[in-house]
């Protein structure tokens, strides 16, 4: 079997797999990772972003909705594009979570939503979901400026705008607004995490890590995190890919290990030492927010935590859709979009 490094230098093998995603105490029971089938801003204009640049042709909701449309966002002289998928409950009952779901680099918000099934489970849970689309088919996860990304902070203004946008349009509860990625869309959820704590009830990414050196992200205030990744990922390692190889398209991030992307979270959420436990199918690490956070604000409750999937690779655990060739295996012994869901909005999280 040949060796990451010896995959890197093929070419044709890289644009194979890096195109299908590189870029995505608690109230599950700790007897094991393995769930049931569950429940299943700009330079043009305008208030939603809080800068003069969005604006979008997203229709009101209405009873009669439907349950999915293809919408845009102008924001910072760019027109973006998202899916946003709609709980079958009309939006008179009043506001509902909003789950904002990034995909992988090289792929789509179709291509995520077919491997996750993310809609599925979260508008059976009564939430919105914004499939949004990266620009190049990737996200400026890091805070370096690069060639292709000249405004490396472009990205996380486009999120803050649509969350806004949704929160006006959708009637989407500001209170209850979640993130969530795979790989390079996995890193994009953390550094929302990281840098918008305020804003969000929770983030979650698997196979996702934060950026580090110069690109690197640092959490900002105390926030739920559960970072999910497979312990023989050969794309983006457990222990993080400090020195990643070059890829002609957009430079490859450095990043922190798994472990050290989720304990700078719970760092920032003035959280204790953690307690790891083997489960069926991972190994589980809990962090308990502490009453005071990073920089004497309060937090919420809740944990951060990682999952150390077993028998996995860059893959989403649970997952019915084939990787591509060289991402590993998907584990079966757990179902990463019901656990991720579970944690977001568990009371204890």
């Amino acid at each position: 079997m040949r060796s990451f490094r010896d995959r890197d230098r093929d070419p044709a093998l890289r644009a194979r797999r890096w195109a299908g995603g590189l870029a995505l105490a608690l109230v599950l029971p700790l007897a094991g990772c393995a769930t049931g089938t569950g429940t299943g801003t700009g330079t043009d204009g305008d208030a939603d972003s809080g800068r003069p640049g969005a604006s979008s042709t997203a229709p009101a909701p209405s009873a009669t909705a439907a349950p999915e449309v293809r919408a845009q966002l102008r924001v910072d002289g760019d027109i973006r594009q998202y899916l946003l998928h709609r709980p079958p409950a009309p939006a008179a009952d009043g506001p509902r979570p909003l789950l904002v779901a990034f995909h992988g680099r090289g792929a789509d918000a179709a291509e995520l939503r077919a491997k996750t099934r993310l809609e599925r489970a979260a508008t059976a849970r009564g939430m919105l979901v914004a499939f949004p689309e990266g620009l190049g088919r990737g996200w400026g996860a890091g805070t370096r400026a690069t060639k292709q990304r000249p405004d490396p902070g472009l990205d996380v203004r486009f999120t803050e705008a649509l969350i806004k946008h949704l929160v006006r349009t959708e009637r989407a509860d500001p209170r209850q607004v979640y993130v969530a990625g795979f790989s390079n869309g996995g890193s994009m959820a953390l550094r929302m995490a990281a840098e918008r704590p305020a804003l969000l009830a929770g983030a979650a990414s698997v196979s996702g890590q934060l950026p580090t050196g110069d690109a690197a992200v640092e959490p900002t205030g105390p926030v739920p995190v559960m970072v999910v990744y497979g312990a023989d990922d050969p794309v983006r390692p457990l222990a993080g890919l400090p020195s990643p190889p070059p890829d002609p398209k957009e430079p490859i991030l450095p990043t922190r290990s798994a472990r050290d992307s989720a304990a700078a979270f719970a760092a920032a959420g003035g959280a204790g030492e953690p307690v790891t436990r083997q489960q069926k199918g991972c190994e589980r690490t809990v962090w308990r927010l502490g009453k005071e956070a990073f920089g004497g604000s309060r937090r919420p409750d809740g944990t951060v935590q990682l999952l150390v999937v077993d028998d996995a690779g860059h893959t989403w655990p649970g997952s019915t859709v084939p990787p591509p060739e060289g991402f590993g295996p998907v584990s079966r012994a757990l179902d990463a979009t019901d656990t991720i869901l579970d944690f977001l909005t568990g009371p204890g999280r």
